[in-house]
């Protein structure tokens, strides 16, 4: 399956790192699209050498590979995966605004792909009602959510808003779609 990874800023970017390398030790080509606050938390490089594939952080980086483009990586996805998924991010996505690769992709996804969302983020943002809203007009949409997890946050809180667990995670990409989800 080829798997579309998107990753945003969040402290749990540095999982993302895990997840690539299960996903392509399970056969999956993954292509990693990263936002630029995600860069704070995790390198490109990191991506790159487990993903053996580019990675794409700004719209100059498809002028310097002769790799496709975003609206190409987009229409050959199998599974578009963000995780971690941030408050930020999910609002783009729900909302339709497109100022980076990562939500630009989102955007040009033929309306048969699968999106698989990972959110992660403080338990107040997640519980707050514009996410809240932001999260029934994407399952309205199709996305599907795994997580957020309870229990150590990085802010020092304790709470909802984790990052769902890698394994479980893995287990969501290998399931079928769930409808309603």
């Amino acid at each position: 399956m080829k798997i579309l990874l998107g990753i945003t800023g969040s402290i749990a970017a540095y999982k993302a790192a895990d997840l690539a390398s299960q996903l392509v030790k399970a056969g999956h080509e993954v292509h990693a699209v990263m936002t630029r606050a995600a860069t704070e938390f995790i390198t490109p490089l990191t991506l790159q050498t487990l993903t053996r594939q580019p990675v794409l952080v700004t719209l100059e980086d498809e002028k310097q590979s002769w790799k496709p483009g975003h609206i190409e990586l987009a229409d050959s996805a199998d599974l578009f995966l963000v995780a971690p998924l941030s408050a930020n991010v999910l609002a783009e996505f729900a909302h339709g605004l497109a100022p980076d690769p990562l939500t630009s992709c989102y955007l040009a996804l033929p309306r048969t792909t699968r999106v698989l969302l990972a959110p992660a983020m403080n338990g107040k943002m997640w519980l707050h009602p514009a996410t809240q809203r932001n999260v029934a007009q994407l399952r309205a949409d199709g996305c599907e959510f795994v997580g957020p997890d309870t229990g150590d946050l990085a802010c020092g809180y304790q709470g909802i808003g984790r990052m769902a667990p890698v394994e479980e995670i893995l287990k969501a990409v290998a399931s079928p779609a769930r409808a309603g989800q």
